[in-house]
C-alpha cells in the first residue's frame, strides 16, 4: 500500500490508451504491459500502482506529470520496471530455495496495522477504501517486500568488515569525527545601531544582561532564555563568531553588525576546544556503515546480473517500452534489509 506507492515514486493513473501491441518478437497478452520470460506484467496491476502513486503525489500537495512529459515517462517505466523486478526476484527467490510463509506475511501485516493504526482494524479497511486498493493487494505488495529482504539478506550473507577497514576509514576521515571549539555565550540583537550603543552603556552600568535580551532582543530563540545559546565554531555568521571567541569570560563586547542586525555579546564560559572521538566510541558505527556499503554494492551487483539475465526475455506492450536503458527504481532490494 503506501510502502509500494513510496517504492514506485508517487504516482497518477496511467492515463493513456496504448494499444497492448508487443514491441518485440516476444508476445505480450491484451491485459499485460510486459512479458517476463513467459510470465506476463497485469495492466491491472500497473494501474493500481500508478494509482496508488497519483494519490501519492495529492497527499503532499504535489503536481502529478502531465501525460506526455518527460516526468511522467520516467514515472511509467519506474513503474513497469518495478513490476519486471518483482517477478525476477520471486523466480531468483525459488531458485535459491527462498519462501515466504502466509503467516510471515500475515504478521507483518499485523505489524503494519500497529504501526499505521494502531491496530484499529476499521481505520485500516478505511485507509485500504481511500487508496482503492483491496488486502489481497497489500498481502501480495507485503510478500514481495519479505522476498526482497530475504534475497538481500541471502545475496550479502559473506560479506563483513575488518578492523583494519574500521581502522583506515577512521584515520582517513578524522574530519568526520572532530567536535570543532564550542563556547556558551549570550546576546542581544537589535536591529538599529543607536539600540545598540545605549544596551552597550546600559550593561556598562550595571545592567542585568538576560533581563535586556529578554525584553529587548529580537531573537525570539534565545531570548527567553536570557539571550544564551552554544556557538559550535562554523555554525553562526563570521562577524558574530570573532567576537564570541575572543572575548574573555565574563567579558561582554561592544556592538558588532552581521546581516541579522546589531549583536551585544557576551561570553559565559571558557571556550572549549575542538576533539577527536576516540575510535573505540565510534568503531561499532563505523563498522555498520562499512557493512552497509558493502552488502549495498553487492546486492547492485547481483541485480545488474540479474537484469542482464532477464533482457532477452522481455517484451513490452506499446506504449510501455523504455526509451533508454532504466535505472534502478527506487524501493528495489539494493535498498531493502538495511
Amino acid at each position: 500500500m503506501v510502502a509500494l506507492a513510496a517504492a514506485c515514486g508517487g504516482g497518477g493513473s496511467s492515463g493513456g490508451d496504448e494499444e497492448a501491441d508487443d514491441t518485440s518478437t516476444i508476445s505480450v497478452p491484451a491485459d499485460a504491459v510486459a512479458v517476463v520470460g513467459g510470465t506476463a506484467v497485469p495492466r491491472a496491476e500497473f494501474d493500481r500502482l500508478f494509482a496508488q502513486a497519483e494519490a501519492a503525489y495529492e497527499a503532499q500537495s504535489r503536481e502529478f506529470p502531465a501525460t506526455g512529459t518527460p516526468e511522467y515517462e520516467q514515472l511509467k517505466n519506474e513503474t513497469v520496471d518495478f513490476l519486471i523486478q518483482r517477478i525476477e526476484f520471486a523466480r531468483e527467490a525459488e531458485a535459491l530455495g527462498i519462501t515466504v510463509t502466509d503467516q510471515e506475511v500475515t504478521d507483518r501485516l499485523t505489524e503494519l496495522k500497529q504501526q499505521f493504526f494502531s491496530g484499529d482494524d476499521a481505520a485500516y479497511q478505511a485507509e485500504l477504501k481511500k487508496q482503492g486498493i483491496t488486502e489481497e493487494d497489500v498481502l501480495d505488495d507485503l510478500r514481495a517486500q519479505l522476498i526482497s529482504q530475504k534475497l538481500f539478506t541471502e545475496i550479502t550473507k559473506g560479506e563483513s568488515v575488518t578492523d583494519e577497514e574500521v581502522d583506515k576509514y577512521y584515520d582517513d576521515n578524522k574530519d568526520q569525527f572532530t567536535t570543532p571549539e564550542s563556547r556558551e555565550v549570550a546576546h542581544i540583537l537589535v536591529e538599529k545601531k543607536a539600540e545598540a550603543d545605549d544596551l552597550y552603556q546600559q550593561l556598562q552600568d550595571g545592567a542585568d544582561f538576560a533581563k535586556l535580551a529578554r525584553e529587548n532582543s529580537t531573537d525570539t530563540g534565545s531570548a527567553s532564555n536570557g539571550g544564551k545559546l552554544t556557538d559550535v565554531r562554523g555554525s553562526f555568521v563570521a562577524e558574530f563568531e570573532e567576537v564570541a571567541f575572543a572575548l574573555e569570560t565574563g567579558e561582554i563586547g561592544k556592538p558588532v553588525k552581521s546581516e541579522f542586525g546589531w549583536h551585544i555579546i557576551t561570553a559565559l564560559d571558557d571556550t572549549k576546544p575542538s576533539a577527536v572521538t576516540p575510535l573505540d566510541e565510534v568503531r561499532d558505527s563505523v563498522r555498520d556503515q562499512l557493512l552497509k556499503e558493502k552488502q549495498n554494492k553487492a546486492m547492485a551487483a547481483w541485480v545488474d546480473e540479474i537484469q542482464a539475465k532477464y533482457a532477452d526475455q522481455i517484451g513490452f506492450a506499446t506504449g510501455f517500452a523504455p526509451a533508454a536503458t532504466p535505472t534502478l527504481p527506487a524501493g528495489t532490494g539494493a535498498e531493502t534489509g538495511q
